[in-house]
């Protein structure tokens, strides 16, 4: 049956016998994660447009400021817990907090502000539940395991991605968008039942050097700062993550003014959210699991990396020229699905050649701190070109350069992780 099982999933992605069941619950685990956000992404942003798109910068500056004051308790966290209890810590808590959300929303308690809390609650639950899976993967694949794996893992998400907006176009009608909750809930769930096996799995053989699950990794809770600071390559990916919240800030900002303007209704827009997920999972599990791995086994890390900003330079040109709704929905597809399919995993392998302790905290640190962080600066940013009297085609045309100067970022982060790799980190 092992082996059956192994020639079947080698057509998609070049694994060894001994990595197949640590790859199989990494897939799932992932499916689980993801279906669980993607319940709640529709949710999250009809919320966001009827709190009024003006309350966006405020939204995710709130969003910046938790972050930064849940930092240092995970950092303590990671240190003082081995890996196999800290990470469905992690969910669990997400999961308790969903089912107060449940509760208040279901009592009508201040809806609007739980409305507000929650838009800000799921964009950092992503942000940490995301982060804390690839920092696992990063623990546990190495960087030659990681380009030929992480491209198929990430499909495991991306199939959970599309089962998540179907559930919600599905079910939001006969349970109710408040029920929707308590699905999420389960999915998360599941996910922690997929770590509790993805740890034995590991413990009979992922790679050489993959460390134990019971180790504690140790050292301060504000170490991932320390860590960044020091070291130029990790800067670099910092830089490269806070461009990642540029284009998409202003890409998002662009979707909800436009989509706010041409689409009245809850109901709608929702359904249009909802429907850019579905064709965004549909377009990413395709090109992950045949395509990723191959890419990057031969092509490297910094083509990969370049493919994200190589659309927004494209989208941001078009939208200065002709800033409407089909526009601002076939690029929110497109670089979505190049940032699933080809950038994401080039930057989770970016991490496989750091030390231990840099792939929880500083990861953390970058990956959270700096892109919730850029999210809530750029967010400014694009409202204070607003209040300038900047139309919507000024502003794309206004970030062409930076997109231009992103892919080159990309191209130099690319080179580094490979010397490194070949040094052996």
């Amino acid at each position: 049956m092992t082996a059956a099982l192994h020639r079947l999933v080698s057509r998609a992605v070049a694994v060894k016998p001994e990595e197949l069941r640590a790859l199989l619950w990494s897939f799932a685990y992932f499916f689980s994660l993801l279906a669980g956000y993607y319940v709640l992404r529709p949710l999250r942003d009809q919320m966001g447009i009827a709190g009024g798109v003006r309350n966006l910068p405020w939204l995710f500056s709130a969003t910046f400021v938790v972050l930064l004051l849940a930092q240092p308790l995970y950092g303590a966290l990671v240190a003082r817990l081995p890996r196999a209890r800290f990470i469905p810590l992690v969910y669990h808590f997400f999961v308790a907090n969903l089912a107060l959300f449940w509760l208040l929303l279901t009592l009508h308690a201040g809806s609007a502000w739980v409305a507000r809390v929650f838009f800000v609650w799921v964009s950092v639950f992503n942000l940490f539940a995301v982060v804390v899976f690839w920092s696992f993967m990063a623990d546990l694949f190495s960087s030659e395991q990681g380009k030929r794996l992480f491209g198929f893992i990430g499909a495991g998400g991306t199939a959970g991605a599309l089962l998540g907006p179907a559930l919600t176009i599905g079910l939001a009608r006969p349970l109710g968008p408040v029920n929707l909750l308590l699905v999420a809930a389960v999915l998360l769930e599941l996910a922690v039942l997929c770590v509790h096996r993805l740890e034995k799995a590991a413990n009979a053989q992922v790679s050489a050097s993959a460390p134990s699950a019971g180790i504690r990794i140790g050292g301060g809770a504000l170490a991932g700062l320390a860590e960044v600071a020091r070291s130029p390559y990790l800067l670099g990916i910092a830089a490269w993550v806070s461009l990642v919240s540029f284009g998409g800030t202003f890409l998002y900002f662009q979707q909800a003014h436009i989509v706010s303007s041409t689409l009245h209704g809850a109901a709608e827009q929702t359904r249009l959210f909802a429907g850019i997920d579905l064709a965004v999972g549909l377009l990413t599990l395709a090109t992950q699991s045949f395509v990723t791995g191959r890419f990057l086994r031969r092509f490297g890390t910094a083509p990969a990396a370049a493919a994200l900003p190589a659309v927004y330079v494209a989208a941001f040109a078009v939208l200065a020229l002709a800033p409407g709704l089909a526009a601002v929905v076939v690029f929110q597809a497109l670089q979505r699905t190049m940032n699933f399919a080809l950038a994401n995993p080039a930057r989770q392998v970016f991490y496989t050649v750091v030390s231990r302790e840099e792939k929880y905290k500083a990861k953390n640190l970058v990956d959270v701190v700096v892109y919730r962080g850029s999210d809530a600066l750029y967010g400014w940013v694009f409202d204070s070109l607003q209040a300038l009297g900047l139309k919507l085609a000024a502003i794309a045309a206004a970030a062409v350069p930076a997109a231009l100067g992103w892919l080159a970022l990309s191209v130099a982060l690319g080179r580094a992780q490979e010397r490194r790799a070949a040094q052996g980190g």
